[in-house]
């Protein structure tokens, strides 16, 4: 159960980006899994999936703005 929830989180965030970043759901995709904030969210010792889609959606942006 634990691992769906965590992949509809991760959807979610996805679906986010793409809006805010205004590129297709695979560019998204990409973007997100090669981020730093994604392995924290994987690791279940970070607590960043308790963390709101939002919260993790500005994380995102602001490793991908330091890029």
């Amino acid at each position: 159960m634990r691992g769906s929830v965590l992949w509809r989180k991760i959807s979610h965030v996805i679906v986010l980006l793409s809006e805010a970043l205004h590129v297709d759901a695979e560019r998204a995709i990409d973007l997100f899994y090669s981020t730093k904030t994604y392995r924290l969210l994987t690791d279940p010792k970070s607590g960043l999936q308790l963390m709101s889609d939002k919260y993790i959606l500005e994380d995102v942006l602001a490793e991908l703005n330091n890029v």
